[in-house]
């Protein structure tokens, strides 16, 4: 029997722009709250209680999921990244990888992690349609590791599972590492020595005021041409292009072939106009940016179907104006934010 051919997308209206002509590229959408790290820059235990994201009535179905994944493909989405809270919480994540792999104008669908649940599941990842994986580590030093997870990570694990990954055909893995003035950026060259060589790229972000848990500091901020200068003097770089419009990590391959390393300076460079990113939270809340106060409800406009979540999406699309890497500080920039634990970064 021959394989079912997707139907063509509706012929519609112009693909939405929003207020600064920004189109609607990628999808960032979290599958459930519940994390088991407490990282103080995102999750804080002292905060956030450690039962906090497990009730399965407040978010999406897969059903929902589908629908909602549809509707945006068909307003130009065709980068879908699968974020948390930790998404291998997710009871049934690859059957969930394995429905959205299926639909038409996807072309991409990543994954972001912490590691530590990826071992057990890399390969019916793979196997389920996942293209590719990020996985979050913030420090090569087991115990600064263990402090930085909130006393819940064990780097061990978390590097089995980058293995796992690797093992089932996630050849580059992306590693991802907040960076904080004296709490772990001596971290920086152990990561660095650690994964050149292995096909792996490691990306170091600014830490960023995102939320409202993390006591963030502009002093706490190491400006990634710190970071760059640093690796530089240690292994030679040259940068390199950008691989598509709007990708967010600068790139900088080392000068005697061993890979690469990429940065993300949404604080020492902002890259809003560029923006092609809409949120969607496990409770299905739009967020039209990551330091955004307040989410759209897309659950009525689901219940109707995907023409009703995709007109719904499109004309918040429209109304959407933000900036806020680029007026951080100024008067009118919102002090309110949602937290990061609910969209994913």
């Amino acid at each position: 029997m021959n394989a079912a051919v997707p139907a063509p997308l509706p012929q519609h209206a112009a693909l939405p722009l929003d207020r600064r002509g920004r189109p609607l590229r990628d999808l960032r959408l979290s599958v459930i709250e519940a994390c088991n790290f407490r990282c103080p820059y995102c999750m804080p235990a002292d905060r956030v209680p450690d039962d906090y994201g497990f009730d399965a009535a407040t978010r999406l179905s897969f059903d929902e999921i589908e629908t909602l994944v549809r509707g945006f493909a068909q307003l130009g989405v065709h980068k879908l990244r699968i974020t948390g809270g930790e998404p291998l919480l997710r009871k049934g994540l690859p059957t969930l990888i394995e429905r959205l792999s299926r639909i038409a104008g996807l072309d991409d669908i990543a994954l972001t992690t912490n590691g530590s649940l990826l071992a057990a599941q890399a390969r019916a990842l793979r196997e389920a349609g996942l293209g590719r994986i990020t996985v979050s580590l913030d420090a090569m030093d087991p115990a600064r590791f263990r402090e930085m997870s909130g006393g819940r990570g064990d780097i061990v694990q978390v590097l089995a599972g980058i293995e796992a990954a690797r093992a089932a055909g996630f050849a580059s893995i992306k590693i991802n590492c907040v960076v904080e003035r004296g709490i772990n950026d001596d971290q920086v060259l152990p990561l660095v020595s650690h994964f050149r060589g292995t096909g792996h790229v490691v990306r170091f972000i600014e830490f960023m005021d995102v939320g409202t848990c993390n006591d963030w500091s502009r002093d706490r901020v190491v400006p990634s041409a710190e970071l760059r200068d640093r690796i530089a003097a240690r292994w030679p770089l040259r940068a390199l292009e950008a691989n598509y419009r709007g990708e967010v990590a600068s790139r900088y391959a080392f000068e005697d072939g061993q890979g690469e390393v990429g940065f993300v300076s949404s604080v020492s460079e902002p890259f809003c106009g560029d923006c092609h990113r809409a949120r969607v939270s496990a409770d299905g809340r739009l967020y039209t940016c990551l330091f955004a106060g307040d989410g759209h409800d897309l659950r009525p406009a689901l219940s109707q179907g995907v023409d009703a979540l995709r007109e719904h999406a499109a004309g918040v699309w429209t109304e959407r104006a933000d900036r806020y890497s680029e007026v951080r500080g100024a008067a009118n920039a919102s002090r309110r934010h949602v937290e990061m634990f609910l969209i994913g970064g």
